[in-house]
């Protein structure tokens, strides 16, 4: 009996271990080196799993343990939300793993590791695609986001190359101890050689500051990025909105100056509780001292968050009726471009936070529980196409709210349409002063690296910053600060880095080539058998 337990307790113990592993990895702990070995204990695992339901209990305790241990801080954000997720984004993370734990003993053990690298870049791959619970937060290679530096071949490689470099890691040393049966005197050192070297390369390889991004520009203007430290939750407040905008207007006109071409606010700065009439900007009388500071300054434009909506002509999948109205009206996440030369430029949020904004088909029967919860999931309507937004004799941006900045290629599709600048606006502070907010900020410098883009980011609480085509932080200001950000960037041509041009070319290149072999060796095994 007790042989037949620790049977049982070792495999759920080493996936505990896993877990624990790569949470201490994670963004925003100085340990990421341990990402290297954090899948170890979970193929160890897999090699001592008496039965398929011991080695699943295993995965997804591990899995478990990495979601609530690096994004617990949802929680304050919504709780049913925050568990919904940590829930289903475990369980979805056990299927590479499971596929693996079926198949492996049909092939050999290289092919059995490749199903496994093949599998899961699937998985990050699909996560990155809007299906309505789409959450590439823990892509693997979002964990060197701290380390730029390392990371310089991203803008070939996009955050697909990191999760491939992690996985081949972890399986290289996983084959050195189960070539030398888990001892830890070494019987040979192949290995684990090739595994340092793999490690210790691609580092060495980024420190020569290969960046096909430096490109020289004779011009620079100046911007203006507003942190206006509003609290998030008294935000929403009834009748605060013309004090928000007066405090917006205050630090931005403390910051000003003639050569300023781009101001920038945070998501949602021009807040109403029923959101604003897209087409009547100009009647809300609220929004006055904001038509005045324009006119003061003709040579500015304003991009700023804003809670908008739009009477529609005809019901579509996003309209909702009003009572009383004879049209239906869709509501947005928006940004808008305001000046006093031009109309209205908006944009509305195209990747929607699941459970939040958001739930696909087939979890709408939930609607009314998610609300209850503090969802909005029939909230918002989505722009599906990709818009460059231009600033006269400047900039052309590229915009994004909030979560949106943590999809890859969703990004570098505007940089491939010619835009110059990525402009971030978010309003992290729903989840108070955690890591969250930190971990996007972070996640903010790959996009600058795999495009060769400046990016300038206005939180609402912070952390503001720009940050350069290398990933480096510049001008930041900290959590719960009211500060404003005034700074020259050059105006560069449109980034051509190899990800920019081809996106994520190395995983579709890994599930095309994992995937026939993986066939392959299954209809071989069943000849053979």
């Amino acid at each position: 009996m007790l042989v037949l337990k620790t049977k049982t307790l070792q495999p759920v113990l080493l996936g505990l271990l896993s877990g624990v592993l790569l949470w201490a990895a994670w963004p925003t702990s100085p340990l990421t080196l341990l990402v290297f070995i954090a899948f170890v204990p979970l193929l160890i695992a897999s090699e001592r799993s008496s039965s398929t339901r011991i080695f699943f209990w295993s995965c997804y305790l591990a899995m478990l343990v990495w979601n609530v241990g690096t994004t617990w801080w949802i929680w304050h954000a919504t709780a049913a939300g925050a568990v919904a997720a940590w829930l289903a984004n475990s369980l979805l993370m056990c299927i590479p793993w499971m596929l693996y734990w079926v198949c492996k003993k049909r092939m050999s053990r290289s092919k059995g590791y490749l199903l496994l690298l093949t599998a899961w870049m699937g998985f990050e791959f699909g996560h990155l695609q809007d299906w309505g619970l789409s959450w590439p937060w823990l892509t693997l290679g979002n964990v060197f986001a701290m380390h730029p530096d390392w990371i310089y071949w991203y803008s070939f490689t996009g955050t697909a190359g990191g999760t491939g470099w992690v996985f081949i890691i972890n399986i290289l040393f996983f084959h050195y101890l189960l070539r030398n049966q888990f001892s830890l005197i070494p019987r040979s050192y192949k290995w684990i050689a090739l595994a340092s070297i793999l490690l210790i390369a691609p580092i060495l390889l980024s420190t020569q500051r290969l960046r096909p991004w430096l490109r020289s520009s004779e011009a620079n203007q100046e911007i203006v990025i507003v942190q206006p430290n509003i609290d998030p939750y008294q935000k929403i407040t009834d009748g605060t909105g013309s004090m928000q905008i007066e405090t917006l207007i205050a630090l931005s006109t403390a910051s000003l100056t003639d050569t300023t071409r781009l101001l920038v606010w945070p998501e949602t700065a021009l807040y109403s509780p029923y959101g604003y009439n897209e087409s009547a900007l100009q009647e809300q009388p609220q929004l006055e001292p904001v038509w005045q500071l324009l006119k003061q300054h003709p040579n500015l434009t304003l991009f700023t968050g804003i809670e908008s909506y739009r009477w529609v002509d005809s019901p579509t999948r996003f309209s909702r009726p009003m009572a009383g109205a004879p049209n239906e009206f869709e509501a947005y996440n928006a940004a808008v471009v305001l000046s006093a030369q031009r109309p209205a430029q908006f944009y509305h949020k195209s990747m929607l936070v699941p459970g939040v904004e958001t739930l696909p088909w087939f979890l709408r029967f939930m609607n009314s529980w998610f609300e209850k919860f503090g969802g909005v999931t029939a909230g918002y309507a989505k722009q599906d196409h990709r818009a460059v937004l231009p600033i006269p004799n400047s900039f052309l941006m590229a915009p994004a709210i909030c979560y949106e900045s943590i999809y890859g290629d969703f990004m570098r599709r505007y940089i491939r349409q010619g835009a110059t600048l990525m402009v971030i606006i978010t309003n992290d502070g729903w989840w108070k002063k955690t890591p969250g907010h930190r971990q996007h900020l972070h996640y903010a410098r790959l996009r600058a690296i795999e495009t060769g883009t400046w990016v300038a980011r206005s939180a609402n609480t912070g952390i503001s910053a720009l940050i350069d085509p290398a990933g480096t932080l510049i001008e930041e200001r900290g959590y719960d600060q009211t500060a404003a950000i005034r700074k020259s960037i050059p105006v560069l041509s449109a980034s051509t880095t190899l990800y920019v041009r081809w996106g994520n070319w190395v995983s579709i290149f890994v599930l095309l080539l994992g995937g026939l072999i993986s066939i392959v060796a299954l209809f071989g095994s069943k000849k053979t058998r």
